[in-house]
């Protein structure tokens, strides 16, 4: 299936259930209707990171199923494949190659040498230091090869993710071989994922360098555009950059409706909420929770320096067991900008801000997509935390089939699957349609989104401070319904 107008499900392969069959069982016995997507996190064979770390392509990790499942999934939904432009495993055929052979290795130049990158004498600290680092050292690793010579390649992010060459002839054949192949197994849309990192160039942070970072999107867009293949290029930086992409008619990602609408809630504030959903594109896919952290740089300079702070320690007061602790290196969190928290405890497990939360992110502008946790309001899984001692983990629960019948009984789940059905089917919603938002007062906002033809709207009135809210619906015959209220009411 081709991307559609529907809120679209994040989740592991193994997050609802075992494998992918388990999570078709979900799809089909509690999400008809509620989602219309499904982004299946990595499932290719994965040395590291979740899957993000990946090993071939060309396969399905054994434990999480097979290519008729992710096929059969697509007969039902739009799905979105993930593919690291930036990195591949340091355990795939292509590093080990390398490693065995060294420079006679066929696949040499998929890699960037880090010594012939610099010119001599290079890099200086200040090289370094003008480096864009998710982690505080050099973006180096130093490889021993079978012929006992040792060599320094550039490494981003952990030690088995090895960053590609993208100008390279064989790495460009490998991204087109690739993404074919993921093309021909259902994916309606890509992810680049790590796509600002992609391109390295001296004398630059080496985060989204500009020109080039259009040329190699263009690359690869003239690989996938023929097959109607949807890219979506990860970023998580300021909105600014972020904007670049649909300035250039791409879709991309809303990372900073989080933070601002944590913001909002925890101040009752309407302001900086209003200002950036008049300002956000539709061409974007909106998000609250992901399978990383809360994000923060994402907001920097739509919310201040103040206003961002006030957040952080609210989150940490208002949160339940969110802690400072669980962002640091103590967890292996070597990212600063993300704070690990589901977003339901990060409003303090609390049903009614919760659901106004989410309510928010089905009017803005774009598609919604939720995060499998977020999607049955889960709160801080502390036990997988500790068990495990990484951060992330703690909005990383895995459900089995029993425990996700049971919270799909809870009502303020209940009222989340209906508010995502009413999303899906209204004609409000279109993404060619209009968005109108109002403040009556400095703690309230009202958001309507209206279609392209105007002759159905959908209206989220809210107090951000009470945190009261209405969602009514006009159709074209002129009836206005209600369709959920703060209490939970709901129309099925």
């Amino acid at each position: 299936m081709k991307l559609t107008n529907k809120a679209m499900l994040i989740t592991y392969p193994d997050s609802l259930g075992n494998n992918i069959k388990d999570l078709q069982t979900v799809l089909d016995k509690h999400l008809k209707g509620v989602v219309g997507g499904v982004h299946l996190l990595p499932f290719f064979p994965s040395s590291a990171d979740r899957g993000f770390a990946p090993m071939d392509y060309t396969k399905v990790d054994a434990k999480f199923g097979d290519w008729d499942d992710v096929r059969k999934l697509a007969q039902s939904y739009y799905l979105m494949f993930d593919f690291m432009v930036n990195h591949i495993s340091k355990q795939s055929s292509y590093f080990k190659d390398f490693q065995e052979k060294h420079n006679a290795s066929a696949y040499r130049d998929l890699f960037i040498h880090w010594n012939e990158f610099w010119p001599e004498g290079r890099p200086t600290q200040a090289d370094i230091d003008l480096i864009y680092k998710r982690k505080p050292k050099a973006p180096v690793q130093t490889v021993t090869f079978a012929d006992g010579q040792k060599e320094a390649v550039w490494n981003t992010f952990g030690e088995d993710q090895i960053d590609m060459d993208v100008t390279k002839p064989v790495t460009k054949q490998f991204i087109s071989d690739t993404l074919n192949f993921l093309m021909d197994q259902g994916a309606s849309i890509i992810r680049l994922d790590a796509f600002a990192y992609a391109v390295k160039k001296l004398d630059t942070n080496d985060f989204f360098v500009e020109p080039e970072i259009w040329d190699l999107l263009k690359e690869i867009n003239q690989i996938t555009a023929p097959k109607q293949t949807m890219l979506l290029p990860e970023i998580h930086e300021n909105y600014h950059i972020v904007r670049k992409i649909t300035d250039h008619d791409y879709f991309s990602y809303d990372f900073a409706l989080p933070i601002v609408t944590l913001y909002s809630l925890y101040s009752g504030k309407t302001d900086r909420l209003a200002g950036w959903l008049k300002n956000s594109p539709m061409k974007q896919f909106t998000t609250l929770d992901t399978h990383d952290g809360i994000g923060v740089v994402d907001a920097k300079d739509i919310l201040t320096d103040d206003e961002m702070d006030y957040t952080k320690e609210e989150m940490y007061k208002v949160g339940a067991n969110v802690k400072k602790v669980y962002s640091s290196t103590a967890y292996h969190n070597l990212d600063v900008y993300q704070i690990n928290t589901t977003y339901y405890s990060a409003l303090g497990d609390n049903d009614q801000a919760y659901l106004l939360a989410r309510a928010v992110q089905v009017f803005a502008p774009g598609i919604p997509q939720v995060y499998y946790v977020g999607l049955l309001a889960g709160k801080n899984d502390l036990a997988l935390l500790e068990k495990t001692k990484e951060g992330r983990n703690i909005n990383r629960h895995y459900y089995s089939l029993d425990e996700i019948d049971q919270q799909t009984q809870r009502p303020v789940v209940k009222a989340l699957f209906n508010l995502l059905k009413f999303r899906n089917k209204s004609a409000a919603f279109d993404l060619d349609g209009a968005i109108d938002v109002k403040q009556p007062s400095e703690t309230e906002i009202q958001v309507t989104r209206k279609s392209a033809d105007g002759k159905t709207s959908a209206t989220l009135a809210a107090n951000l401070k009470t945190q009261q809210f209405t969602i009514t619906e006009t159709t074209p015959d002129g009836h206005t319904t209600q369709v959920l209220t703060s209490n939970l009411s709901l129309v099925d």
